[in-house]
């Protein structure tokens, strides 16, 4: 499965990155990168806890990168 992260500038400086695909993934952070880094994390947690409960089953994945 390929999943991707969105990334965008706020008005106030932050910067916010989401993966689309996995609802809940979306975080803050003071570069992009850092926004983008916290978003592939949170987002392969998200994937560990299905995995972990039963969820879902473990899948290969890629994760790209796109500017919002």
């Amino acid at each position: 499965m390929n999943f991707h992260i969105e990334y965008e500038r706020e008005d106030d400086g932050r910067w916010l990155a989401e993966v689309p695909e996995i609802p809940g993934v979306l975080t803050y952070g003071a570069t992009a990168d850092e926004a983008m880094a916290k978003a592939e994390i949170l987002a392969l947690r998200a994937l560990a806890e299905r995995i972990e409960t039963g969820e879902s089953r473990p899948i290969p994945i890629n994760i790209q990168l796109v500017a919002a």
